[in-house]
């Protein structure tokens, strides 16, 4: 599982790397708002343990951004010291998914984020992912580019129902193979090879490509004209 920690406290950052990572979660660090939400927007993570007190933006201000601005859908665990029904009411108006008031209990933390990501993902077991004149269906598991159906093989299905979530911002080579392999990736290139098999589908057909490569770094999703 791939988390982000938008945390200032170096303590409790060291607790929770030194908690999580051996129970196999990949975790980056954001030290301050603005960071928090450059990475959480720059990259796809499955979740997000977000502090309430951050120096400059705060976290209320940080899910008010990534959900409003973004419409990030990545799920949102806030910490915080206040424990008012009123300062948790004000975080789940603003997009957070759950809470936990410090001091917490750290099996509790790691039990409240995979339950965070088990209802995401069942969430897009369900849905209709649209971007552009691309739907994704993922209930039936059809897929049109301006109506017209596209053959996706199995796994060009998987990366592009991530890079539609993802859309508009950029997804990572690492997160793409964490899509398709999990925490297991191949040593071999065989990203590139699911890319262009993908790419053949979605954009050759079509007179303007959705799908781009920046070099070195990652994919991410356009809708023609506006790239």
């Amino acid at each position: 599982m791939h988390v982000l920690i938008v945390e200032d406290n170096p303590d409790i950052i060291a607790n929770l790397y030194g908690y999580l990572e051996p129970l196999g979660y990949t975790l980056d660090v954001a030290r301050n708002g603005n960071a928090g939400v450059a990475c959480a927007t720059g990259f796809c993570h499955d979740a997000i343990v977000l502090d309430l007190s951050l120096p400059g933006m705060d976290g209320l201000e940080v899910c008010r951004t990534l959900r409003q601005e973004y419409r990030l859908a990545t799920p949102i665990l806030m910490l915080t010291a206040r424990d008012t029904v009123h300062d948790k009411l004000t975080g789940f108006e603003v997009g957070a998914d759950d809470y936990l008031v410090k001091p917490y209990s750290l099996p509790e933390l790691d039990a409240r984020l995979k339950a965070l990501v088990r209802r995401s993902r069942n969430e897009h077991v369900h849905s209709v992912l649209i971007f552009g004149d691309l739907r994704l269906d993922a209930g039936t598991g059809q897929v049109t580019r301006g109506g017209q159906p596209l053959e996706l093989t199995p796994t060009g299905y998987k990366i592009l129902a991530a890079l539609m979530r993802a859309a508009p911002t950029l997804m990572t080579r690492q997160a793409a193979e964490r899509e398709v392999w999990g925490d297991s990736p191949p040593d071999s290139d065989a990203l590139r090879t699911h890319i262009h098999t993908l790419r053949q589908v979605l954009d050759k057909p079509f007179p303007q490509p959705m799908l781009l490569t920046l070099p070195g770094t990652g994919y991410r999703l356009v809708v023609p004209g506006e790239a």
